[in-house]
């Protein structure tokens, strides 16, 4: 009986953390879909009887490819640069837009261009050390008048939790990580569960 329960378990384990994944994964593209197809119905641009599943996803990548090309124009950048400037002078509208748009930053955005969350470290308090993320090679200039001139921007997630701690620590006490972040944030956010080998490993 103890035989049939652990493989069981073992199967659960393994078959389990697909299922969810299959499940979040298959929920998101249906919610998507639906939004997309709403609004393509509302726009009059398809209607409900020629309307066929996948088109709202073709629709949406079009879209986007579209905001993408024109972002990246020089006329798109400078009216990106005055429509978050008007947004940032909306109250509780900044705050909310601000915080999505830096989460959002994290996604690498294939430009070629230096992203957050780029370099893993290992932070030392004492005997204590922790897993972070350099986020900035500097800090807020309000800090440098209270000795940061040396200090660095560190992100430190949160163990099974969506949310962590930013400090501003100095350079001596972090060393780099001979690791992927990808690896490192799975890491730190399985409260160490997972083992996770170096690049030169991989």
């Amino acid at each position: 009986m103890r035989k049939i329960l652990t493989l069981t378990m073992s199967g659960l384990v393994t078959v389990l953390p697909l299922a969810l994944t299959v499940s979040v994964i298959w929920w998101l593209v249906n919610t998507v879909e639906g939004w997309l197809r709403h609004a393509l119905i509302a726009l009059g641009i398809v209607s409900p009887e020629h309307y066929w599943p996948g088109l709202g996803l073709i629709a949406g990548f079009l879209l986007l490819l579209a905001v993408g090309s024109l972002v990246n124009a020089y006329a798109g950048k400078i009216f990106l640069r005055y429509w978050n400037d008007f947004l940032g002078r909306i109250p509780f509208v900044k705050t909310l837009y601000g915080g999505f748009r830096d989460v959002v930053s994290l996604l690498p955005s294939g430009s070629g261009e230096k992203r957050d969350l780029q370099r893993v470290v290992l932070a030392r308090f004492a005997d204590v050390h922790a897993i972070g993320f350099v986020t900035r090679e500097d800090v807020p200039s309000v800090l440098l008048a209270h000795g940061g001139n040396n200090w660095v921007t560190v992100y430190f997630p949160m163990s099974y939790a969506f949310g962590g701690y930013t400090l501003y620590l100095p350079r001596d006490r972090l060393q780099p990580l001979d690791i992927s972040v990808e690896d490192a944030m799975r890491l730190a956010i399985t409260a160490g569960l997972t083992a996770a080998g170096g690049r030169a490993n991989s």
